[in-house]
């Protein structure tokens, strides 16, 4: 966790400092699509509230002085219990001991079209209601329509606990005069382990029932009962366990791979159209994205050819993979050089959107890409970047490719790396 944010009389020029360090730097070759501050401070850290929304104002004031506003927002994740009376959703509110705090925090997000940042736990809601919540309504396991949730004031039907506290967010918000405000769950899953005296649903076979379902969820775009067909992304707690948190066992066994690195337990996926890296013994490859547009292409091509120190002269007039002379060709070359020159980590191969990871070699002919095995006789990185000459924007090909993580609605099974804490002074 970097931490850049310090309140101060020279806050604004610290903020540029920081966003140049780790965000302008990394940009567009990493998918830095937001930066979360700090983490739940409204429940976790109540004396720094007031801070809050000044620390957002000026990370926003950074991103707009370096020309990032457009593609990367700011918000704070929080709580889901900052929600009172949850169900039904239609009368739900915030803490209004909040409203002070929340009021123009929601107004801000509004104005610079930023999300609101949930931390959303259907375990805790399980375990908290005493029975009152089926431990099969919080898992997603289908239901049958006498067994479930309804709204009497919309007459909603809920299926899971997952979309009843979103649109319980989203009916807060409305009873604060704010809409057009997104929710974008930053935290959600389910212990793998737990006391089997206290936490006995605290299981692996638990734990892959929710998560599998949670993806399958998201990815499928069915929004929510209020708001159907509109996306929630997510991300997924967390990544490894940490067995040195304080707490209960469940507390240390949220991750999807154990302290050591081995998986906690395997996600069952099927139906869900998400390919893993893992999966294909590393022989994967970043490519340009099909029907991206042709600008994007160029600009992050010669980003990845400048910035990004991929070694382009390949692609110059004559050289093994000069041909075809089209953007999209140039670009798969030099998006794969630059994430096989990293280490093949799946945010290295974003592009602002206009790149993807394939299963499928796209070595042709005489140019061997990163990762197929073959060399052109050049390093895949060097000092002295060379950009190509200037491509042409033919018509695409249209070859076939299994891509990963091509979900517009996509949910990154990563932890959210947060650029941005609170320090006081």
């Amino acid at each position: 966790m970097s931490s850049c944010l310090q309140l101060g009389p020279r806050m604004l020029l610290q903020q540029l400092g920081c966003m140049a360090r780790n965000v302008a730097a990394h940009f567009p070759a990493v998918n830095i699509s937001a930066i979360a501050v700090g983490s739940e401070v409204l429940t976790s850290m109540p004396n720094a509230a007031p801070l809050l929304l000044p620390a957002i104002r000026f990370l926003q004031s950074a991103l707009v002085a370096s020309n990032l506003d457009k593609f990367v927002k700011v918000s704070t994740p929080h709580s889901s219990s900052i929600i009172l009376d949850s169900f039904p959703p239609s009368q739900a509110f915030f803490n209004r001991s909040l409203d002070p705090i929340l009021s123009p925090l929601l107004r801000f997000l509004q104005s610079t079209s930023s999300p609101l940042f949930l931390n959303v736990y259907p375990y805790y809601e399980y375990m908290q209601s005493n029975g009152v919540i089926p431990l099969d309504y919080a898992l997603f396991r289908p239901l049958p329509p006498n067994k479930e949730a309804v709204d009497t004031n919309t007459l909603l039907h809920y299926t899971n606990v997952f979309d009843a506290l979103l649109d319980a967010a989203y009916f807060a918000m409305e009873f604060l005069n704010v809409t057009n405000v997104p929710v974008v769950v930053l935290e959600s899953g389910w212990p793998h382990k737990g006391d089997p005296s206290t936490e006995p649903d605290a299981t692996t076979e638990n734990a892959d029932t929710y998560n599998s379902n949670l993806i399958r969820h998201v990815l499928n775009s069915t929004g929510t009962p209020k708001h159907p067909g509109i996306p929630v992304p997510t991300y997924i707690y967390e990544l490894y366990d940490e067995d040195q948190r304080p707490g209960s066992l469940s507390e240390k066994s949220w991750g999807l791979f154990d302290s050591t690195g081995l998986p906690a337990y395997t996600l069952h996926l099927a139906g869900s159209g998400l390919l893993l890296a893992n999966d294909t013994t590393n022989q994967t490859f970043c490519v340009a994205r099909e029907g991206a547009d042709p600008k994007m292409l160029q600009a992050a091509l010669d980003w990845a050819c400048g910035p990004g120190k991929v070694n382009c002269s390949v692609l110059m007039q004559g050289q093994a993979c000069s041909e075809p002379d089209d953007v999209q060709a140039h670009a798969s070359y030099a998006f794969n050089a630059y994430y096989h020159g990293m280490g093949m980590r799946s945010s290295t191969c974003y592009f602002s959107g206009v790149a993807a990871i394939t299963t499928t070699d796209p070595s042709h002919d005489t140019c061997r890409f990163a990762g197929s095995g073959g060399k052109n006789g050049t390093s895949l990185l060097n000092n002295t970047a060379l950009a190509p000459s200037a491509n042409s924007t033919a018509d695409q090909s249209s070859t076939t490719r299994t891509t990963i993580f091509t979900q517009a609605p996509f949910l990154q099974v990563l932890v959210l790396l947060t650029l941005a804490t609170l320090q006081l002074l």
